[in-house]
Order: C-alpha cells, then structure tokens, then sequence
C-alpha cells in the first residue's frame, strides 16, 4: 500500500530532519514511530500527506507517487489519508457534529458546504461515528467546551468520516492521563481493524507504543534505526534509538505481562493483519 523510498528532508536554514528514511506499510497493518524529540517523527507523517514538502525521495501510495502530485490529483490521493493531530485541530467555536462534517469538504461542492448542507448519508454516518468513539448525544456542544480525551475522539472520528484507507496520528496521548490514554489507543486498534485501515502512529510513550501496536520504527535524527516487532524492543534498541541511558524501569515494564491483560490478544492479532 505505502511505500517510502530513500525520503529526506531538509528545512531552508540547511538543518536535516530526515535522512534516506525508507519503510513499506502493507494495507491493513500499523505500526508505532518512536524516537527522541526533534527525531523527525513528525515531520515524516506530514510529508507523507504533503504538509510538509519532502527534498528528496518517493512517497508511493499504491503506485502513485504523493512527492510529484499536485492540483486535484494530489488532493483526490489526500482523501485516502486521515489525518489525527497532536492539538486536535478543532475548530473552537463550532459544534461537535459540524467539526466531524468538515471530514466530507473534499467530498462536498463548495456552496453546500459553505451554507452547512451536507448530504443525509453523510450526517447517519456522523451520528454512528459519535455513536462509535462514545461521544453519542454530544453532537451540539461546541468543540471548546470538550475534555482533552473527548476533543481526540472527535479527531479521531472526523478523520473517519473522509472513509479513509490509511490513519497518519501525531501525538494521541501526549496531553492524555494514562487511563485515557489507553483507552484511545485501544479505540484506535479496534476502529483500524472493523475499518481495515493501515495507520501510522507517532507516539513518545513506549510502553503504551509495545502494549498496542506490533510492530516499532525508531528514528534517531533522521535515521531509521529499528524497523521490528514490538517484543523484540529491548535494552540495546532502546539505547539504539535514545541513546546510552538506564532502561531497566522501562524493559521491566515492557516485559511483565500483569500489567497489559486488559488488552484483548485477539483484537492485537488482528490489528496486525
């Protein structure tokens, strides 16, 4: 499905964010980008749905190479991508039900959307959406007036209603309290599996990154340095990754079985296609 080639990235003051960053994502499957801050984790996801401009590489999705599209092409591919933002990106003064309707504007003329007139199918399907992430009755609050787990349901649920075929998520749990946070990771693994999407999700968190997802990419300054399963991060990759550090509070945790038994194994198994 995705397909990235030799990708970097270089900002106009000269500094390198990516390096020759390479990585296929089959459809259906996900995977959890870790790394230090300023790693380039980021800015990877935003090039591949062109919020940033990548300097050099290929970015195929299904043969279409994303680096060289423009116009309608390059949106037409972009209604394919979900995107999931750290801040959420709601839109303050609106309501709930109108954040999740701005998912259809690339499906939608400009004067419909513009008096707010979206098609019945697409209103159903942003009621069985709020239905689904547990936010059902809440269609008329405004976005500012949501908690900071309800605002990442409301993301999550308007990047659904593009009917997307691949989830990009910066950040899910960075301002979430542990509870909340493993509650939307655990939303996140069951809609990508009832929705058969692939998803590529940065996350800082490492033991919530190896409880949910199967498989790890870690960037170090730009670099893939590990591309693996989830059980095989250890102390070296960990070291690899983040650099010479005392890892044993985190691979105590990353190894006691105890602490990850609300996770169902068989929604894992099928997460990982």
């Amino acid at each position: 499905m995705l397909d990235i080639e030799n990708l970097h990235k270089r900002y106009p003051t000269g500094d390198p964010a990516l390096k020759g960053v390479s990585l296929k994502l089959e459809a259906g499957s996900m995977l959890g980008l870790i790394g230090p801050s300023g790693a380039g984790k980021s800015t990877l996801i935003r090039c591949i749905n062109r919020l940033v401009e990548p300097t050099q590489g290929r970015i195929l999705l299904d043969g279409h190479d994303l680096a060289t599209l423009s116009g309608g092409r390059l949106r037409a591919v972009r209604r394919e991508i979900g995107m999931i933002f750290q801040q959420h990106a709601l839109v303050e003064r609106l309501t709930v039900m109108e954040n999740l309707l701005a998912g259809r504007l690339g499906y939608t003329r400009f004067w419909p959307s513009w008096l707010r007139r979206f098609p019945q199918e697409d209103i159903r399907l942003a009621y069985h959406l709020l239905d689904r992430v547990g936010l059902s009755g809440m269609e008329n609050k405004r976005a500012d007036a949501l908690s900071g787990g309800q605002r990442q349901r409301v993301g999550i649920a308007r990047a659904l209603m593009q009917r997307p075929r691949m989830l990009l998520v910066d950040e899910p749990t960075a301002s979430l309290d542990p509870k909340t946070a493993r509650q939307v990771m655990r939303l996140l693994l069951e809609l990508c599996s009832e929705h058969q999407l692939a998803a590529i999700i940065n996350i800082h968190d490492v033991v919530l990154a190896t409880e949910f997802l199967p498989r790890i990419v870690g960037l170090r300054s730009g670099s893939v340095v590990y591309d693996g399963p989830a059980a095989q991060v250890d102390h070296r990759v960990l070291t690899e990754i983040y650099g010479d550090e005392d890892w044993s509070s985190i691979t105590e945790r990353l190894t006691r079985p105890d602490e990850q038994t609300d996770t169902p194994p068989p929604l894992m198994l099928v997460a990982a296609g």
